[in-house]
Parts: C-alpha cells; structure tokens; sequence
C-alpha cells in the first residue's frame, strides 16, 4: 500500500489549508474547492498531513485540516445510508465518538512525524512530550469500544452473527494494548532520551495512528449501518439506557427518548428478515452471513429464578454462590437483627453459627467492641457514613472488616452488612502478587 499522495492532491490541500488560515469556513471551503474535494477521499487526508508535516508546515496550522477530515468523514457515511439517525440517538452519539477519535488520530499521527523530523533533541524533546499528550487522551477510546463490545455486539451474537463482534473486538483490543505499550515506552525515554528510541516510539504511533482510523471505518462503514439496518427501536432504548450509565467521550447536548419497551439481548426472539439482508452492508454480508447465521435461543431464566435485578439464579446457585466467595458476609436489618450470614469455602475469621439468627448485630461481637460496633451502624443509619473499614489480626492473619450500609435503588437503608475478608498473603507477599498481575 502506497504512503504517498499524487501531487496534484497535496497541492490542493495546500491552497485549502491556506484558506482554513484565513479563517475560512469548512462550509465555505466545500463550496468553493468541491471539486477538488470530491477527488480526495478521508482516506487521503491522513497521509497528505504527514507530507506536509515533511515539507515543514507547522502543526499547528495542519490541525485545522482534522476539522475538514471529519466533514469528508461525515458525508462519507451519510453516502452509506445512515441518514436518519436522530439527534442523541446512541448510535449518533457513537458516531461522533469516532468523529472525536479520528481528529485524535490524526493529531497522534502528526505530532509522530514532527518527533521524526525534528532537527535537535531538545526539538524531539517537546514534540515526543506533545505525542504523549495526544496519546494520554486517546487511550480515552476504552470507554467508546467498551459500549460497542458491551451494548451492540450482544444483540448481533443473540442473532446468530458472531464472527464480526469477534474479529473487531480483537482489532480493538490490539489498538488498546500498542497504545498502553507506547505510553509506557514513552515514560522511559523521557526519563533516558535516546534519539533512535524516540524516533521508534513515533514510527509506532504512526501505525497505532492509522490502525485507530481504519477501526472507526469500519465501525461506520460496516457495522454501525448493519446495526441501524438490524436493531428495533426497543434494543436501542435498552442501550441508551445503559450508555448514558457508562457516559460518552463527546458532549451529549440532546437526549433521544423513545416509547419502546427496552429489550435485552436475552429477551429477543431473532431473526433476520430478507428486507433487513437487503439493508445490510455488503461488506457485512459477506462476513457475517456467507456460512449462514444460527441465532441463539437459549433461554437463560427459568421458571422459579430469584430476579436479582442485574441477572436471574436459582435458590440452589444462590447458595452455592456464596458458599464460593472469598468472603464472610454477616447481614442485619434496620432493627440491627442478624437476618443472614455466609460460609466461605476459602476460610472461616469469625465464627458464627445459626444460632446467631435473630440476634443483635453487636452482640454478635465481645463487650468489649460493642460501642464501636454501635457507634459504625448508628452513624450509618444517620446518613454520617456510607461505610466504615477496619484492620485487625485473627490467629496471626490479616483482615480486613467492612461494615456498609444496603440500601434500595430508591436510597432508602435496609440494613447493614458486615464483609470479613483475608489479605494476609496480598500483604506479606506484595512481590509475588505483582508478578501475577495480567493487565487487561
């Protein structure tokens, strides 16, 4: 793949970018050069910015082209049928999230070519400074593609189609991890500036760069229209619902709202219809549909599920749940009366048995702890406190104790639970924890 532009195209770009210094408008801009315009794709903007950073244009000046990429960006997509899409729709705000990661892209890309030409080190010096910045408010992307794999790719596996969410899931997940790399790297050449490891580290966000805004077209090129052409409007109430929960990486300044009862991945009946095929990408047809599409009809509540608000368990899983925590749970109500306790697999700090069923919390406790344990519930119960932590030893072993308050959705206290757990070996042996840790 070619990483230059024909000259013709550079040179056009060059007159446009002189304008955008003149302070002309992108609207204006579109009128007067549409037909040069119409001969550069977004796909050209990119690499025309990093020949012009060669050719010496200030940076500065080039950042205003990002503006210009995401208005080609746009009528790109309006091209690929996702007009209609109202205004704070979550697929609206997840198209201007890209909107969003594409100039930050761009910008890494920049401020990467400007670390590979500077002249001296100290030059290298700030502009690899100024990568960092630029890096440090991509990494924001984590929140953009935690709501595609969370929210979307759900409602397309239930469908049957799992390939896609499967392949753009790992290209996410790769851009995510060079990027934490770079991050990292850049932390130590600051702290030992090498010249030749700078100048590595920008060669790499070049790519992480140009791997980011391939993932937002094919985000807006294949799978948001499919998505558009595929979900009701009560799977999109049930994401907007949990998007506004997770937030956004752009200002939501009008909300979609609709009358649809929210639905859930596991509460669709799917299919896909041959008028929803017809509205599908091409591309996405031939990824996902070539083989055929066996929707998932597994039926995840049974008849006598406990609904526990954020899933569904039987009795019997409910027991065994606990009994599989590596935590002691004691819990009274509001009448400070022990209504419920577990028993933990892992280990066993306090003793407590049945009998204990009924009783008061704090005598639950020796005499001697009584008042602190009082006091801790009753500054609970005053709204004083959310929670109150204490360290102690039991038989040599660390533990940590948490008294907290349960509340409902609605704030109001049901009671109080005490939480035991161990840190005895994440205490005494921090090294060894370390060496475990998988960054995710």
């Amino acid at each position: 793949m070619s990483t230059k532009v024909p000259p013709d195209k550079v040179e056009a770009v060059k007159m446009i970018l002189k304008a955008l210094h003149a302070g002309e408008s992108i609207d204006r801009l579109k009128r007067e050069f549409g037909a040069v315009l119409s001969q550069i794709s977004p796909f050209d903007i990119p690499l025309i910015e990093q020949q012009l950073v060669m050719e010496g244009v200030k940076i500065e000046d080039i950042l205003r082209l990002c503006d210009l990429h995401v208005e080609l960006f746009r009528e790109y997509l309006v091209a690929r049928e996702l007009e209609g899409v109202p205004r704070g729709h979550p697929l609206d705000l997840l198209i201007r999230e890209n909107e969003w990661i594409l100039k930050q892209a761009d910008a890494l890309g920049l401020h990467a070519s400007k670390v590979l030409r500077a002249g001296s080190d100290d030059e290298a010096k700030g502009a690899l400074a100024d990568l960092k910045q630029v890096a440090l408010e991509l990494a924001k992307i984590r929140l953009h593609y935690r709501k595609i794999q969370m929210l979307l790719f759900p409602y397309l596996e239930r469908r049957g189609i799992v390939a896609v969410p499967r392949v753009m899931w790992g290209r996410e997940d790769q851009v995510r991890v060079k990027l934490r790399g770079l991050l990292d790297a850049i932390q130590k050449v600051e702290t030992d500036f090498d010249r030749s490891r700078a100048n590595e580290l920008a060669n790499r966000a070049l790519e992480i760069a140009r791997e980011a805004s391939e993932l937002v077209f094919r985000e807006n090129k294949i799978l948001f229209p499919a998505v558009w052409a595929l979900f009701t409007e009560g799977e999109w109430a049930a994401i907007a619902d949990i998007a506004d929960d997770l937030g956004y990486l752009v200002e939501v300044k009008e909300k979609w709202s609709t009358d649809a009862e929210p639905i859930l991945p596991y509460q669709l009946k799917a299919e896909i219809t041959p008028e929803q095929v017809q509205r599908l990408p091409q591309e996405f047809r031939s990824m996902a549909l070539s083989h055929g599409v066996q929707p998932d009809t597994y039926e995840i509540r049974s008849k006598d599920d406990l609904d526990l608000g954020t899933g569904f368990l039987s009795l019997e899983e409910v027991r065994a749940l606990f009994r599989s925590l590596p935590l002691e749970i004691t819990y009274a109500n509001t009448d400070d009366r022990v209504r419920f306790f577990t028993e933990s697999i892992f280990h066993q700090r306090f003793v407590r048995t049945k009998t204990i069923l009924g009783r008061r919390l704090e005598y639950c406790h020796p005499p001697r702890l009584e008042p602190a344990v009082r006091k801790v519930v009753d500054d609970i119960k005053m709204g004083e406190a959310n929670y109150r932590e204490f360290w102690t030893k039991i038989g040599g072993r660390i533990v940590r104790v948490l008294i907290v308050g349960v509340k409902n959705e609605e704030n109001k206290l049901l009671g109080t639970v005490e939480i035991v757990e161990d840190f005895t070996d994440i205490i005494n042996n921090p090294e060894e924890v370390r060496k475990k840790i998988l960054v995710l």
